[in-house]
């Protein structure tokens, strides 16, 4: 597998770019959790290696801006130049991708989420969503936050702690443009997989927002992995279950692509990614 260092955004941000032999055309651009604030392309090697490996898809690994140095909304704006740089169809990718998913785990899924809905009107948005273990509301309380809130990898602390590290104001917590789940409306965002963890205080917001898209008309899958915790994307060499949860992660996530590129017809041409749409099967 190729690893490769790529500058985004005029050398704002960096990414890594995994490139497996036997490729498909499809992009994944990745957001690693960390609650905005701690976290690189460096602690999610590993696991952006595996899902490479595993799918068999190119993967970008963003190292977005983070707080403090980097509140609200730098995270958002790398993720967007993120999919300016695969959409200008780049010589590093190798190829012109004809699909472009974004993936985001814990608060990456904030940031994918919201990267997504601003563009979903756009020729930036993406093709697929697809959120792990995610802070959908930043406001969320009760239910798993206090069922979960101690003991099982992610303290309810911690998640307020990172909180106010990337929004300071508590009154904007609610904002649409900070919290996905507030959002008016939903309707017109991309095929999404939702993905959430038994035992993590952000379980129910993230179910909540896949129920929303549902309500919406969106094309969406929320699946509860049952046994698992927060964060087991890092902890595969620790964990069979948390390895095996990763797999299956990445399985949902090639075959999501797979049945979409399957139903839209979408060809690859000279003119980029999604450049011609057969019809629907």
């Amino acid at each position: 597998m190729a690893t490769i260092d790529v500058s985004l955004a005029n050398g704002r941000c960096r990414a890594w770019l995994y490139r497996p032999d036997g490729r498909s055309g499809a992009v994944v651009v990745y957001l690693h959790g960390g609650g905005w604030t701690i976290g690189g392309v460096d602690t999610h090697d590993r696991a952006c290696r595996r899902l490479a490996d595993r799918s068999r898809l190119s993967v970008l690994s963003v190292d977005y801006r983070l707080s403090l140095e980097h509140p609200f909304p730098a995270a958002i704006d790398d993720a967007v130049a993120a999919l300016e740089w695969v959409s200008s169809c780049s010589d590093e990718l190798g190829e012109s991708p004809d699909f472009v998913a974004v993936v985001g785990d814990s608060a990456g899924g904030t940031v994918a989420a919201l990267a997504a809905i601003q563009l979903r009107d756009t020729e930036l948005a993406p093709d697929l969503l697809m959120l792990l273990y995610a802070n959908t509301d930043l406001a969320a309380n009760g239910g798993s936050m206090d069922k979960y809130a101690h003991g099982f990898g992610l303290d309810a602390g911690d998640v307020e702690r990172f909180n106010r590290h990337w929004v300071p104001d508590r009154l904007r917590w609610t904002d649409p443009d900070i919290s996905p789940l507030r959002a008016a409306d939903l309707s017109g965002l991309c095929p999404t997989l939702v993905l959430t963890c038994e035992f993590d205080p952000l379980r129910d917001q993230a179910e909540a927002f896949g129920q929303r898209l549902v309500t919406a008309g969106v094309t969406v899958t929320v699946r509860r992995d049952v046994g698992m915790v927060h964060n087991f994307l890092l902890w595969d060499l620790l964990s069979p279950a948390c390895a095996a949860a990763g797999d299956r992660a990445a399985d949902d996530l090639a075959g999501a692509i797979h049945r979409l590129r399957a139903a839209s017809k979408i060809v690859r041409c000279a003119g980029g990614r999604g450049c011609q749409t057969l019809g629907h099967g």
